[in-house]
């Protein structure tokens, strides 16, 4: 995204212990999809490399192992879209990532550096990976553009000058700039969910976490958001997408990740796991979903 923030200093204060240097880029099979150029060059920040690294990741709720092994790795401006039944272990991942839900076992890394290490701050990484759940979560008794600017302004310092003329961008980018003095019980189902999208584009984050953020929705308003998606997609944000839909995670990843019983059972370019899955789990998945008419 043109003139977003990088990953924040390695030295920062607030990061104890921060280790985190640039990495080789793997190759990821990209090619023909742009990468912009979205402000980190000159600042010594990666704008390539591996952006997430997740290393035998467990996560239990009691005695339901919801993550059981995960390993993957995701690199800058990568998108990939988790797909699998409910309770597969989509969101559980998201909110891992997101350092919401303490894990188990294994350990997670941006840009090389661990972030589930006793010593992290986490509201330091939140910083930098922006989340959107399939509620919306808005502050009723707020209006849309102090939706946008509490938190720039009460967690980085924003003055509020700065921080409104930041949000009427994103706003206006994202065709909500008339909607900055309603109030979100004014607004419909999609417009909220791009609010809720916006908001968290407000932070600067270098990775965005998406969560279902259609499921909610009536079918008719699903496209304004996936809209969205896809326009942070051609910004060169890196994202990892949660969704039940099939025809969207086929058209925007560069990768699709299969879960089932907590497990990736099968990491593939989309043109190969839709149309040629490997694993059996996959194949009988996708059986289903065709039947359905979901893709």
């Amino acid at each position: 995204m043109t003139g977003e923030a990088g990953p924040p200093e390695m030295s920062e204060p607030g990061m104890p212990g921060a280790r985190r240097q640039g990495r080789g880029t793997p190759d990821t099979g990209r090619q023909g999809r742009g990468t912009p150029d979205t402000g980190r060059q000159g600042r010594g920040i990666p704008d390539s490399g591996t952006a997430i690294r997740v290393e035998g990741l467990h996560k239990a709720f009691g005695a339901n192992q919801v993550l059981q092994g995960i390993d993957l790795e995701v690199s800058t401006h990568e998108v990939i879209c988790l797909i699998g039944a409910s309770g597969s272990g989509k969101s559980t991942l998201l909110r891992c990532l997101n350092l919401l839900e303490p894990i188990n076992a294994g350990r997670i890394s941006l840009w090389g550096q661990e972030i589930t290490a006793a010593d992290i701050d986490q509201n330091l990484v939140r910083r930098s990976i922006g989340i959107v759940f399939q509620s919306y979560n808005l502050f009723p008794h707020m209006n849309v553009l102090q939706n946008v600017t509490l938190a720039p302004r009460k967690a980085l310092g924003t003055p509020r000058p700065q921080a409104e003329e930041a949000a009427r961008a994103l706003l206006g980018r994202f065709g909500l700039l008339d909607k900055e003095a309603e109030f979100p019980d004014r607004l419909s189902g999609g417009q909220q969910q791009r609010v809720a999208i916006v908001r968290a584009l407000a932070m600067r984050p270098q990775i965005m976490l998406l969560d279902e953020v259609t499921s909610a929705l009536d079918p008719e308003l699903v496209a304004e958001v996936l809209d969205v998606i896809r326009e942070l997609a051609a910004s060169g944000m890196t994202m990892l997408i949660a969704t039940h839909e099939m025809g969207f995670a086929r058209d925007i990843a560069h990768r699709v990740c299969f879960l089932e019983e907590g497990r990736i059972i099968e990491d593939a370019p989309p043109a190969e796991l839709f149309t040629a899955p490997k694993d059996e789990r996959t194949q009988r998945f996708l059986r289903r979903i065709i039947a359905a008419g979901r893709l």
